[in-house]
């Protein structure tokens, strides 16, 4: 049982598991915002356009069935303003981060020892065996 709880911890409390559940945490708390950004920004001006700030309103009758398909696109605007502020605040901001980190570790790399240090570290090898 001890090995069974011991294997458990390791693997809730593993590094990878701990930063997917904060990612997923601020990816909702990001949608919220970008949510309200939309509902009480973006529709708005779709309604100064179009006379209506949601397009829940438009609807198709057939036989008594009700499709409403004005829900879906205003489900599809959602998304576009979602994924688009995922992109421009999250994706180009962290690809940006990994390129500037990329060229530090190319600038920080160690260069080829001098021929005077490599014959140091001969010597050094031969004397230790």
């Amino acid at each position: 049982m001890k090995k069974l709880v011991q294997e458990f911890k390791e693997f809730a409390f593993k590094g990878d598991i701990v930063s997917l559940a904060i990612a997923f945490v601020m990816a909702a708390a990001f949608g919220a915002v970008v949510s309200a950004l939309v509902d009480h920004i973006v529709m708005p001006i779709v309604g100064i356009i179009f006379g209506e700030p949601t397009f829940d309103n438009l609807t198709l009758t057939i036989n008594d069935s009700v499709i409403l398909y004005g829900s879906f696109i205003t489900a599809v605007v959602k998304f576009i303003a979602i994924a688009l502020g995922v992109f421009f605040f999250i994706v180009k901001p962290y690809k940006a981060y990994q390129d500037a980190t990329a060229e530090e570790e190319e600038e920080e790399a160690p260069a080829e020892p001098a021929e005077d240090i490599k014959l140091l570290m001969e010597i050094r090898d031969a004397l230790s065996k």
